[in-house]
């Protein structure tokens, strides 16, 4: 339950206004992401193969991909696609590497996560890890741009001024992606996607992908 302290600080907070978004900005958006991942998924068939066999190869054990409950907009689960960057078992190893969390909040990073494999620390920095979600994209559980969608057992931990930032579609990248990313804590992530909420428009969407593909080959705080 919050505090009264809690709830006061959350008022003085600027709340987020999905309903200014617009109906056409809407079906633009869902039209270029759809097009844009098709074509994504299509062009980038040969590095998929070339970077799954590179985690088989540096990994035999696991699979090339991994996928994870995630909740998107209005709390709907789905299943999120990334390329395995980990140990085969590394969901299991949470609780006990609990104590070593690098971030604030309802999110859980370590900067040298021992569960991270020697492939994995390239893909992860280069965010290669995050191109599966592409298919994601295709099917309308994401977006190209959009606040990151959350794990299960991290929602459980939201206020309900947390909470606002799954008013909206999910997405690969967003605001708090291209303004830091790990180097940025919790409270700050949830201020900076109700601020994209607030602002969003086809040209911030262009300037947040432009702004990522900078950061692809510039990595930030990605680990």
């Amino acid at each position: 339950m919050e505090t009264s302290t809690q709830l006061s600080s959350h008022k003085a907070r600027p709340a987020a206004t999905p309903e200014r978004l617009s109906p056409v900005y809407l079906a633009v958006k869902r039209a270029f992401d759809f097009v844009a991942s098709a074509c994504g998924l299509i062009v980038l068939a040969i590095p998929f193969a070339i970077i799954g066999l590179i985690i088989k190869l540096d990994d035999p054990s696991g699979p090339v991909f991994y996928s994870q409950t995630r909740i998107g907009r209005n709390g709907h689960e789905f299943r999120m696609w990334k390329f395995r960057s980990m140990v085969a078992n590394a969901d299991k190893m949470v609780d006990q590497l609990a104590k070593q969390n690098d971030t604030t909040g309802a999110m859980f990073k370590i900067k040298d996560d021992p569960r991270i494999t020697k492939i994995g620390h390239v893909i992860r920095k280069y965010s290669l890890d995050e191109l599966p979600q592409l298919y994601n994209v295709l099917r309308g559980d994401m977006s190209l741009v959009g606040p990151r969608p959350p794990l299960p057992r991290e929602v459980a931990t939201y206020t309900a001024y947390d909470k606002q930032r799954l008013c909206v579609t999910p997405g690969a990248t967003g605001l708090w992606q291209v303004s830091g990313r790990s180097d940025v804590g919790f409270d700050e992530m949830v201020q900076l996607d109700i601020e994209y909420i607030n602002s969003a428009s086809i040209a911030k969407d262009v300037m947040i992908l432009f702004k990522t593909v900078v950061i692809v080959i510039k990595p930030n705080g990605a680990y």
